[in-house]
């Protein structure tokens, strides 16, 4: 079992170009940022990558701006700079919910939000949010910069479309009409991993996005889309069952998790918060 003191290797790029040619001519190379996943994996021996890019200096990952309606997130951008953007908490209020919510106030000014996405877990705050959203997941490479709808990035359980010399190097969410909505579900408010977590938008057409209840945060179209009709809340949690498949582990049920996710989705039509 490898373990922390194992030999490691950590290249430190100047730039952003600088880390496309490493990821590109030494790859496969671990990007580091944050490190509150990572960490949690070398600690405990599990993970199987002994090297590692450096990325945390890069400022050109950072920032968010708005243009043309649309709202840009650099991938290093914090969860403390999410909750103290007004931009943010204008146009995206659900997003500074959830990432008030990730963690401690140590994990929030280190985590990032480019981590949360490329770690992948269907227990990850921020995700439903991004789905509900309509994000898109810029990606660049050496040789081009590619958008991919956050619908069609996960692949599988922790498994995504990216290819091993492209870095997540933004968020881009165009604007958001209706009500939006966020709820985690998990042992304490924060410092847990969630049990259950939904994001929403109520609108005409409502859009709702679950984490923790399938192997990558997922939309329930049909759910939505009965909703839409007019279907009754009953009707509409028996349609989301269908569209759920949580597990058992060491957190919570299965059983437990389709209770959740049914009251959730009653609280998120009723507008309570």
């Amino acid at each position: 079992m490898r373990t922390a003191i194992s030999p490691l290797h950590l290249l430190h790029p100047r730039s952003l170009g600088d880390a496309l040619r490493l990821l590109r001519a030494e790859g496969p190379l671990v990007p580091l940022a944050g490190c509150t996943d990572v960490y949690v994996g070398l600690n405990f021996g599990t993970l199987d990558d002994t090297r590692f890019l450096d990325i945390w200096h890069l400022e050109g990952l950072r920032g968010i701006e708005r243009r043309e309606g649309v709202l840009r997130i650099g991938a290093l951008t914090t969860y403390t700079d999410i909750i103290a953007s007004p931009l943010v908490r204008r146009h995206l209020p659900m997003l500074v919910s959830a990432a008030r919510e990730i963690g401690a106030i140590q994990i929030q000014n280190r985590g990032t939000i480019g981590g949360n996405i490329s770690n992948g877990s269907p227990a990850g705050d921020t995700l439903p949010v991004l789905a509900v959203s309509e994000a898109l997941v810029e990606l660049r490479s050496l040789d081009w910069t590619r958008k991919v709808p956050f619908a069609s990035f996960f692949t599988g359980y922790r498994k995504n479309v990216m290819r091993p010399d492209e870095l997540i190097t933004a968020i881009e969410i165009p604007t958001v009409e209706g009500v939006q909505f966020f709820r985690k579900v998990g042992t304490r408010a924060a410092q847990s991993i969630s049990k259950v977590v939904i994001a929403g938008v109520r609108a005409a057409h409502p859009r709702i996005s679950f984490g923790s209840v399938a192997p990558t945060v997922i939309r329930v179209p049909r759910t939505e889309a009965a909703l839409a009709a007019g279907a009754s809340m009953p009707d509409a949690q028996r349609i989301l069952q269908t569209e759920i498949a949580p597990i058992d582990d060491i957190r919570s049920t299965a059983a437990y998790r389709r209770r959740v996710a049914a009251n959730l989705l009653a609280d998120f039509w009723a507008g309570t918060d």
